[in-house]
């Protein structure tokens, strides 16, 4: 997921797909210890796009707190 994407999404989707991004990191983990994982990147990649997500709630959140208190 790149950045550009994120960064048009709205709050309510941003919290949504950080939910899904962490259910499928739990899934990859559920994966790796029942069976074989295809494609190993994918731990990383899904971790870096929950940081990425997360990041950006964070920068939005500190953006509105500078906003109100003006």
């Amino acid at each position: 997921m790149k950045a550009k994407a994120i960064h048009s999404m709205t709050a309510e989707d941003l919290s949504t797909e950080a939910t899904s991004l962490r259910r499928r990191l739990f899934d990859l983990r559920r994966q790796s210890v029942s069976e074989k994982v295809a494609d190993n990147s994918q731990f990383k990649k899904t971790r870096k796009d929950i940081a990425r997500v997360l990041t950006e709630t964070t920068a939005r959140t500190k953006t509105a707190a500078k906003e109100t208190s003006k």
